[in-house]
């Protein structure tokens, strides 16, 4: 997959953790673990609304692209 996601970073740089994120932007840690680890294919943009303004970050904070043809 050409996108990366970088939540994990954010929320380490942040000192949050998945359970607190989970609670603040109304998840469930479930949802919120596929979220981290981009075992997903979408993500509706409340959820990433309410993600950036917990975290106080942009979208780009958290996805990354990355050429998949790019060599190194």
């Amino acid at each position: 997959m050409a996108i990366v996601l970088r939540l994990d970073r954010v929320m380490a740089d942040r000192k949050m953790s998945l359970n607190e994120l989970a609670d603040r932007v109304g998840i469930s840690n479930v949802n919120l673990s596929n979220i981290k680890t981009g075992k997903i294919s979408a993500i509706r943009f409340s959820t990433l609304n309410a993600i950036c303004s917990t975290l106080k970050c942009q979208p780009g904070d958290i996805f990354e692209y990355v050429d998949e043809g790019q060599n190194g």
